[in-house]
């Protein structure tokens, strides 16, 4: 059975995962701040083992909101496996991952901060029986007070959720498990459409399909 990988760099730390299914997942996480640019490569062609290339089925990789450097180390690693290793390239919303590995379920508001005092959002639905999780409203960019007027639409049927470090590496688990439920219905997507999402950079958005 090929495996998943996954990688969430959009944060000050890194995040690694593999598996085959949900009962055989395997991940680590590393604080390595500024330095994960030095580092990913090595740590990742050694957490590969002892797998090899030739096992992987597809990638998935966090997509942001996150650091803007961090997010566009990762984009760009997955779309380069994917590129090299002829698989699909799944890019899973760093929020959309915080909910997933969140234990509530029903209606789900995630948030973090953005720079300027701005906001990064969404709201998701995850089902109670499969877990299965659908985005209600994609992650935006939101000034704080325009984000108290979205939240307060889905008052008071929702759960909100902020994430309580700004590491979020150990969320690399929901990337794979996301991107593991999009395999399995038949999903393939094309490594060039894993884009980053910085939020408030659109420009280079648009920039790195033409990388």
């Amino acid at each position: 059975m090929k495996h998943g990988l996954a990688l969430h760099t959009s944060s000050p730390a890194l995040g690694l995962a593999i598996g085959s299914n949900a009962e055989d997942v395997r991940c680590q996480t590393w604080d390595l701040g500024r330095d994960t640019s030095n580092y990913l490569h090595p740590y990742l062609r050694d957490f590969m083992r002892p797998h090899t290339w030739q096992d992987l089925g597809w990638i998935a990789v966090a997509n942001g909101p996150g650091g803007f450097t961090g997010t566009r180390l990762g984009a760009v690693t997955a779309r380069t496996l994917g590129q090299q290793l002829n698989l699909p390239v799944f890019a899973i919303s760093s929020l959309a991952a915080v909910a997933w590995q969140s234990p509530q379920v029903g209606l789900l508001a995630v948030s973090m901060p953005a720079q300027r005092g701005e906001v990064f959002a969404a709201v998701y639905s995850i089902s109670n029986d499969d877990r299965n999780l659908q985005a209600i409203l994609p992650e935006t960019v939101f000034s704080a007070p325009d984000w108290e007027i979205e939240l307060a639409q889905y008052q008071p049927t929702h759960h909100h959720v902020i994430p309580q470090s700004a590491n979020l590496s150990d969320t690399v688990v929901g990337v794979l498990a996301l991107a593991r439920m999009a395999f399995d219905r038949g999903e393939r997507p094309h490594w060039s459409t894993a884009l980053p999402f910085y939020g408030q950079h659109p420009v280079i958005n648009s920039k790195i399909g033409k990388d």
